[in-house]
């Protein structure tokens, strides 16, 4: 996302959401434990927004994503969503499905890492959200099930049927996707629908570490590398090869690439600068 800005000021507070900023890392929890943090119209919203908002400010160089309390995120809040939606028109239905879609777009299209904290529940959109980040670092406790059949709709929601197949194959999406089953962490991790296994209860702070890990790496190379993972997914195999000669090209003419060869001469760690 460009990093040019209208007259708009940062956003102060955040409404459905409570947004940290710790040396780079933000850490964005999703705070309705009573709800087993279902989402609102809001909290998509405010997602969507937040997002955008990061990316143009360049101050975030990793994003874990949370859950308050018992799980991470049950979905859609039946009340309140899909409740509302039986009384919606076509262009509102529209026009929500494509909101919860460009919250999974900027999750893929941010110019940063998105790590998912799990534990407990990631059902419906949860899942989405989970499936859209970068990496996913869950304990023994999590679970993913991806509901939309379950309620009368298609599997593929939010892009679930594109991420998916790409992720854990196309056998195990037609799955997970048609029955809506849950899979619990263990063979989550067994199909490569988790990144990172943690002891129970760790799963925050593992996530938090690999945040570290990353702020405190070469930014603009994870940038580069992470908006060509998604790119290229439906490229041919010339034009990937192509692209990645030209970023390649533009990077060598970066600091962090010079900054390597002055830190290998001179024996020491580099000083990364995402330049």
């Amino acid at each position: 996302m460009s990093p040019f800005t209208g007259s708009a000021a940062r956003t102060p507070a955040w409404e459905h959401l409570r947004v940290e900023h710790s040396d780079g890392v933000a850490t964005v929890t999703l705070a309705r434990p009573d709800k087993l943090n279902a989402l609102t119209f809001g909290a998509y919203a405010d997602l969507r927004d937040l997002l955008a908002e990061l990316s143009r400010e360049r101050s975030v160089r990793a994003l874990v994503l949370a859950g308050e309390g018992r799980g991470f995120c049950s979905g859609g809040d039946v009340d309140e969503i899909i409740g509302a939606t039986l009384s919606m028109g076509t262009a509102q239905l529209l026009d929500f499905n494509r909101m919860t879609g460009q919250v999974v777009r900027a999750i893929r299209e941010c110019p940063f890492p998105v790590i998912a904290a799990l534990h407990g529940v990631a059902a419906g959109a949860g899942a989405v959200l989970a499936l859209a980040a970068d990496f996913r670092v869950a304990d023994p406790t999590a679970r993913f099930a991806f509901l939309f059949t379950r309620v009368g709709l298609s599997g593929g929601d939010m892009g679930a049927a594109y991420l998916l197949p790409r992720v854990v194959g196309l056998g195990h999406a037609t799955r997970l996707l048609m029955l809506g089953d849950a899979v619990r962490a263990p063979e989550a991790e067994r199909i490569g629908l988790i990144s990172e296994l943690t002891e129970e209860g760790r799963a925050d702070e593992a996530a938090q570490d690999l945040a570290r890990r990353l702020a405190d790496g070469p930014a603009l190379a994870y940038a580069q590398t992470k908006a060509l993972l998604t790119s290229e997914l439906d490229m041919p195999l010339a034009a990937s090869i192509e692209l990645d000669a030209s970023t390649q090209a533009l990077l060598m003419n970066g600091e962090d690439y010079a900054e390597f060869h002055a830190a290998f001469t001179e024996k020491r760690p580099p000083k990364w600068r995402g330049r």
